[in-house]
């Protein structure tokens, strides 16, 4: 996905989300903790939003992650690179769907990157399953050590990272939201 396409699919669907809750820009802020001036930086396309800030939109708007940029089926055949994160490429593999509660993406961390995440909404389970490399997670403060091959279940409504314990590591991410 191109810069240009990124930025116009991010600010569509949180100007879409926003609107549907019936959101200023002030009311989105206060829910997401990301400041009044860098969501309208967002929707206008000015601004490309870093992958925690995204997070912290989809969690203070409770909407998925891949609500943001895979909409459309064309996009989610290739794993994307955030434009501020060129050592990271997550690839949708099923976009969240109502129905089943859940999300799942192929992540690649290179040249030993560690992606640190703010919680998520309460209820929220993320399940990692290592495919090739060593991933080093973190849940509150307690680092897990991963090898190819090892799984691992945890609460992601904590602070939590995820780090290439070797020069790249390739990872599934379930998310499962709650059921409203």
């Amino acid at each position: 996905m191109s810069e240009t396409q990124f930025k116009s699919e991010i600010a569509k669907r949180l100007k879409s989300v926003r609107q549907q809750k019936g959101l200023s820009l002030d009311a989105t802020s206060k829910l997401t903790g990301v400041s009044k001036a860098m969501l309208g930086q967002i929707e206008r396309e000015e601004s490309n939003p870093t992958i925690s800030t995204l997070w912290k939109i989809a969690s203070g708007l409770e909407t998925s992650f891949s609500a943001f940029f895979a909409t459309q089926p064309s996009l989610q055949e290739s794993a994307m690179t955030f434009p501020d994160d060129l050592k990271m490429q997550v690839k949708t593999l099923f976009p969240f769907q109502s129905d089943t509660g859940i999300e799942v993406f192929e992540i690649t961390l290179n040249d030993f990157h560690q992606q640190d995440s703010t919680p998520h909404e309460h209820g929220v389970v993320e399940h990692i399953h290592v495919i090739e490399g060593e991933l080093a997670l973190k849940c509150g403060e307690e680092w897990h050590q991963l090898l190819s091959g090892d799984r691992y279940r945890f609460f992601a409504d904590q602070n939590h990272a995820y780090k290439a314990s070797s020069e790249s590591v390739v990872f599934h991410c379930i998310i499962s939201y709650p059921h409203k």
